[in-house]
């Protein structure tokens, strides 16, 4: 493979029959909307996701979050489901949350940090109408 193509796949999960560049957009909420979170809380969140990540071969390209709920862009390998990788992210995170917060074991009688429900969107570089556009733009053989 040529410099110029590495520079272009740079970024890419290159696996032996693939390349990819699978990008999630999620969001989290707490149960019942709770405002549970601080920044402190946060931080201990980004840890958790970092950590959770690295264990299903994923990378999570940026986290933030409010009181009640969390924003998280990961890359995810392609042989990984999304509702696999939601479930794990939100398991190892109340468990650990509520291991480093005690008071949060008192917000929920079942110890329930997250709604069961969450927001994915595929993202990328591009917009629908450009990827559109290009597939159209293709020469369909006579």
């Amino acid at each position: 493979m040529c410099a110029h193509n590495k520079d272009l796949l740079k970024g890419y999960l290159r696996k032996r029959h693939s390349v990819t560049k699978l990008v999630v957009h999620l969001v989290f909420t707490t149960k019942y909307r709770r405002k549970l979170f601080d920044g402190y809380m946060i931080k201990q969140l980004r840890e958790s996701f970092e950590s959770a990540c690295e264990k299903l071969e994923c990378q999570l390209l940026e986290m933030d979050g409010e009181k009640d709920h969390v924003h998280l862009l990961v890359t995810y390998p392609p042989k990984l489901a999304i509702s696999v990788m939601v479930n794990n992210l939100k398991s190892t995170s109340s468990r650990r949350l509520r291991m480093l917060n005690t008071h949060l074991t008192a917000q929920s009688k079942a110890g329930l940090m997250w709604s069961r429900s969450y927001f994915a969107c595929s993202a990328g570089g591009a917009t629908i109408e450009t990827l559109k556009d290009y597939v159209n733009s293709q020469s369909t053989p006579d």
